[in-house]
């Protein structure tokens, strides 16, 4: 009986509004990522999907919003690499990334991209590291915080070259990147999207990507990887997820909603040009992506020594 009734559940879904809750605030890149993809997928579903800003605690407010609520997926999370992080940075949380939640798709990633000081005369990757071992502790990195993607993304390369390069934690990316373009720290990484336009304008030097391919707004910029690193990826993902418990039916409807919704061409193309690549995954690649990123970088947090406690 009650697996008729799951059923039978399922079939009427979706009868009302859905809650998108976002660990962002409005305006930025993920919100619009989030409002973009999520109104297509509102057409799909035949309901309102409803934008729920709850940002603070590097995603983690967001994520206990959504684990305590009814698993009937009517309240989604935006999950984002930086609850992978959490899960080693934070020493206690109200949730766990792998136990109370199930994948549905990761929409899209939006790579880092490596930017140097023009100044210092390094044009590839294997220069940077060259230039790193001869001259240990003396170049510098800036970052938009400790324990942010950012600068874990610069741990993980300094791990991988075998380099020892200062960390230097600013209270956010422009800060960071507005020393950078002085001369005060030697590089960075960015997302692809804010990186591009200071190095149009020739403030800053792009010198390589951290997907695991080329970015489409930068062919000609190779990646981390081929540029003499590597496996070395690092990128900011974005995908969606529902309390642990919802019906197989409607993680099937809400992953069909979804993935739709990255197929209609004003939706990829409003997508690609805010610096997103797009990804759509089945819920059983989304949730072997994140069995892999959460030790990934617990590896990388561990041997820096980063906490949020």
């Amino acid at each position: 009986m009650l697996l008729a009734a799951s059923c039978a559940g399922a079939q009427s879904y979706p009868e009302r509004p859905l809650r998108f809750v976002i660990p962002f605030p409005p305006g930025g890149g993920a919100d619009n990522l989030a409002r973009i993809v999520g109104s297509a997928a509102a057409e799909k579903l035949g309901q309102q999907i409803v934008i729920d800003n709850r940002a603070g605690a590097g995603g983690n407010i967001a994520a206990e919003v959504v684990a305590k609520s009814a698993p009937d997926g009517y309240t989604l999370l935006q999950a984002n690499v930086a609850h992978a992080i959490s899960t080693s940075l934070y020493k206690k949380l109200n949730y766990d990334l792998l136990r109370d939640f199930t994948a549905v798709t990761q929409l899209a990633s939006i790579p880092f991209v490596l930017a140097v000081y023009p100044g210092l005369n390094v044009n590839t990757v294997k220069e940077l590291i060259a230039r790193a071992k001869t001259r240990p502790g003396e170049l510098a990195y800036a970052s938009s915080g400790p324990g942010g993607p950012s600068h874990l993304a610069m741990e993980l390369f300094k791990s991988m070259a075998g380099v020892d390069i200062r960390h230097i934690p600013y209270k956010g990316a422009v800060p960071g990147a507005t020393d950078l373009m002085a001369g005060n720290v030697q590089m960075m990484f960015f997302t692809v999207s804010a990186a591009l336009p200071l190095m149009t304008s020739g403030r800053l030097k792009c010198i390589a990507i951290a997907s695991t391919r080329r970015s489409a707004l930068a062919p000609d910029i190779p990646t981390v990887s081929e540029a003499g690193l590597p496996g070395f990826e690092a990128t900011t993902w974005f995908g969606v997820m529902v309390p642990r418990g919802t019906a197989q039916p409607i993680v099937s409807k809400l992953h069909a909603a979804f993935t739709d919704a990255l197929k209609v061409p004003d939706v990829r193309d409003r997508v690609l040009k805010q610096g997103f690549d797009i990804v759509g995954s089945t819920p059983a690649e989304f949730a072997a992506y994140v069995r892999a990123d959460i030790p990934k970088w617990a590896k990388v947090i561990k041997a820096s020594g980063a906490s949020a406690d």
